[in-house]
């Protein structure tokens, strides 16, 4: 059956008698006004039809032998405008940054100039080949050069591997790095445990693990910050780092970020910094100050090129005196013949640890990361840092009016809220999540970090506007009054102005279904 086949319901106007809901005034055609129903790009096309006519070829010789395709691929066979309007529909149905405020907690999701993207469609950054003889190349190895540069400088580290291709990929630079350390000074048998906080980021255990080692997890104390008594109990000789997310994934500032790393080096071991968070301290704060071995940091959180938009995002990882030997290949030098790419593990690279990626890195991100720096300056770099903490703190403060705070005081660059004000409403956290759909706001990072009960997580960023935090603060805190009220059916019914009724979310986790099946002889016929 077709997805629009039947009418789905529609939104009840005020015109309207107050009796009549949503459910009972569903329409022809499915469509909601503008919100158009859009069936499967395979339901509505015809596998026998093309919206391109070709004529058959005459004396084509096929050079495939016995495996050329017995027949032509099913593909659904739609006229130009019939492709176009599928896609717009689809597009419609997507909340983006350019709609409005994306509060999702731990991923900075701010606004994504335009002088970025023109600048990294230019001729010559967008239009080369990573096979390219280097010196044809030189103005793009330049810019690598040049936004290394001021990542070393932001950070005060001496070294930085560019070739990182997410933030995931840079704790796997940084830990790799940390493991041929290790293995240099013959210490790959003893040294077999990574410390992780219950504050860090979840990908840092998972990291530490797929480089060999033990993971070994450090409590929180009742801050939300790292139990500085109950890590010193567990350092020892077998200790090779310590991965802390800072500001951790609480929005909070690790104030003995210090201790930690003398502590960690004291033991002979290194200190591993999640930068991602990068966004709330650059300007303010140097990790190389605070005795981080290696950090990475994704430039599409802090330097605001797109999540994923235009390719692979990137996550260069900086090192410091005692971990920039063994930086992987490749990376770029500048010598008596222009910029050049160290490709090999040998000379200058005769300790690297090796290759992570074909070729060096995401070039649109790094044009994009360099246009945001030199856009900014470094006073701007350290305004953006301050005015997202200011966004934050102004969030939090407006919330805290109805909503629970988990940690008294003043956050980082995140306002994390608990479930304590729900209790006893019947509405979970994930209804009032869903509720907020309704309201036209996508919901902030919800249950994380694990350590807070039905947590949730705003990071509202630097580029959101005092007039556009209080519309958002105001939707949320008359939500919670509702909630509080008793308005339990509200909440469970949510979201529904949405294209979609709430989904099995742990179903479609679980069983996806990721290939569409026609309808057989027996649907049709009962159809």
């Amino acid at each position: 059956m077709a997805m629009n086949s039947v009418g789905r319901p529609t939104r009840s106007q005020k015109s309207q008698p107050e009796t009549t809901t949503a459910a009972e005034t569903p329409t022809h055609t499915g469509h909601r006004a503008l919100q158009l129903e859009e069936p499967l790009i395979f339901e509505q096309g015809n596998p026998q039809g093309t919206g391109v006519d070709f004529e058959e070829a005459k004396g084509l010789m096929p050079r495939l032998g016995g495996l050329a395709a017995g027949h032509a691929p099913d593909l659904p066979g739609l006229s130009e405008p019939e492709a176009m309007r599928h896609f717009v529909r689809l597009s419609q149905k997507n909340y983006a940054i350019d709609m409005g405020i994306f509060p999702l907690g731990s991923c900075t999701m701010k606004h994504n100039p335009r002088l970025n993207e023109k600048m990294a469609r230019l001729p010559g950054f967008s239009d080369i080949h990573p096979l390219q003889p280097a010196s044809t190349v030189q103005g793009a190895l330049e810019l690598i050069d040049r936004l290394a540069g001021w990542l070393k400088e932001l950070t005060a580290m001496p070294a930085v591997a560019m070739s990182p291709k997410a933030g995931a990929h840079g704790e796997l630079c940084g830990m790799m790095a940390i493991k041929a350390a290790i293995v240099a000074k013959g210490e790959a048998a003893t040294r077999t445990r990574v410390l992780a906080p219950e504050s860090a980021h979840g990908t840092n255990p998972a990291t530490a693990a797929q480089c060999g080692f033990t993971v070994d997890d450090i409590p929180a104390d009742e801050t939300g910050r790292v139990d500085l008594e109950a890590f010193r109990a567990k350092l020892g000789p077998d200790v090779a780092a310590i991965m802390v997310t800072n500001p951790n994934t609480c929005g909070l500032f690790e104030r003995d970020i210090r201790a930690l790393a003398d502590a960690v080096h004291e033991v002979g071991g290194y200190f591993y910094c999640d930068g991602a968070n990068f966004n709330a301290i650059m300007g303010k704060a140097r990790p190389g100050d605070l005795g981080v071995d290696a950090m990475h940091i994704n430039l599409h959180k802090t330097f605001s090129t797109p999540h994923g938009g235009g390719g692979p995002g990137s996550g260069p990882t900086v090192l410091s005196d005692a971990l920039a030997p063994f930086a992987p290949v490749p990376f770029v030098q500048h010598g008596e013949n222009g910029f050049e790419l160290v490709e090999d593990v040998d000379g200058d690279a005769k300790d690297a640890f090796g290759r992570m990626v074909a070729f060096h890195g995401q070039m649109g991100m790094f044009v994009r990361a360099l246009t945001y720096m030199l856009s900014h300056g470094a006073d701007g770099l350290r305004q953006a840092a301050e005015d997202a903490v200011l966004n934050a703190n102004y969030v939090l403060k407006r919330l805290s009016a109805e909503m629970t705070p988990a940690f008294p005081g003043t956050c980082m660059h995140e306002a994390l809220l608990d479930d304590r004000f729900l209790k006893d409403t019947g509405v979970g956290t994930l209804d009032f999540a869903k509720a907020m759909i309704d309201e036209g706001f996508h919901p902030m990072t919800m249950y994380f970090p694990l350590v807070v009960s039905g947590a949730m997580l705003i990071e509202p960023t630097e580029t959101e506007s005092k007039q556009g935090l209080d519309q958002f603060c105001d939707a949320l805190l008359a939500l919670a009054k509702e909630a509080k009220a008793g308005q339990t059916e509200k909440f469970k019914a949510a979201p529904i102005y949405a294209p979609r009724r709430r989904l099995d979310e742990t179903g479609a986790a679980r069983k996806p279904v990721l290939r569409w099946t026609p309808p057989g002889p027996e649907a049709i016929a009962a159809e």
